[in-house]
């Protein structure tokens, strides 16, 4: 069986290296994987929504610059994929470029998550150059071409696939800079020592989000994670992604999940599943 494997592209994301560690993990058990580099991490989710591709694998949180915002968004639009396992990437940024030097750049192109990543680094050795943001790290290497004036941050992968020279690496601005991705499906998960959810509350009024805490706490439920996102209906309207290191198979995660109904306006489960952690690609 062939496992279609939706992630951002083009070739050399870090996307697309927590997709190679998911096609090694199916390697591992006698399936094989299909890459399927889509434009957008939006796009990527829908794939798997759809149908289009077995799974799609996401970031959803750097160590560094916190949450991926366009994934939890996506997610709670589309409320149909489940989380199948989380793979957790040490990221590692190089300053790709045809430049001699760092005085001859100026620009440098990237994805948003990867210049913030590197601002301080940036602002130390590159403070006066144009900062250009790309829906991908990879997509902006197609801007260096002969041009010593311009750079990328991408990975040191990303530098050999597309035959660019390294001139620094790395320039991330702490040295342990991990990011979570998520591999979803339409398939139900398969249980795991984490749960992920989402909710909205009734009405933005005084104790609206502690009665939902309190059910996960009352029962010793540890939430290691929670994050508040605006619902995009009204300005100070929330919803919040919370994880609980607990099974949702449990019988006290299923007793919390039941009372939680009764202080929320919208649930959606997502999930549970472990986490693995990989080596750099």
């Amino acid at each position: 069986m062939v496992v279609s494997v939706a992630h951002l592209g083009p070739p050399g994301t870090y996307a697309e290296a927590a997709a190679l560690a998911y096609v090694n993990w199916l390697n591992q058990r006698g399936q094989q994987g299909l890459l399927c580099p889509c434009p957008s991490i939006a796009q990527t989710l829908r794939a798997a929504a759809q149908g289009q591709a077995d799974v799609a694998v996401v970031p959803v949180e750097n160590s560094v610059e916190g949450s991926v915002t366009t994934t939890l968004d996506t997610l709670w639009q589309l409320d149909k994929l489940q989380i199948q396992q989380a793979h957790v990437l040490p990221i590692s940024h190089a300053l790709l470029s045809r430049a001699e030097t760092l005085e001859e750049i100026k620009t440098v192109y990237s994805h948003p998550q990867a210049l913030a990543q590197c601002q301080g680094w940036l602002e130390r050795f590159l403070p006066s150059v144009q900062l250009v943001p790309m829906n991908a790290t990879t997509e902006a290497l197609k801007y260096l071409g002969e041009d010593k004036t311009a750079a990328a941050i991408a990975s040191s992968r990303a530098a050999q696939l597309y035959h660019l020279p390294i001139l620094v690496c790395p320039i991330n601005d702490y040295p342990d800079n991990y990011t979570r991705f998520w591999v979803l499906s339409l398939q139900p998960s398969g249980g795991g020592s984490h749960t992920s959810l989402a909710f909205s509350v009734p009405a933005n009024v005084p104790g609206a989000l502690v009665k939902p805490l309190e059910v996960f706490a009352s029962r010793g439920i540890n939430l290691s994670r929670i994050e508040s996102r605006p619902t995009k209906r009204s300005l100070g309207d929330y919803l919040f992604f919370t994880d609980l290191e607990a099974d949702a198979r449990e019988a006290s995660v299923q007793s919390a999940l039941k009372e939680l109904t009764a202080y929320t306006e919208t649930l959606k489960i997502f999930g549970s599943y472990s986490i693995v952690s990989i080596g750099k690609l």
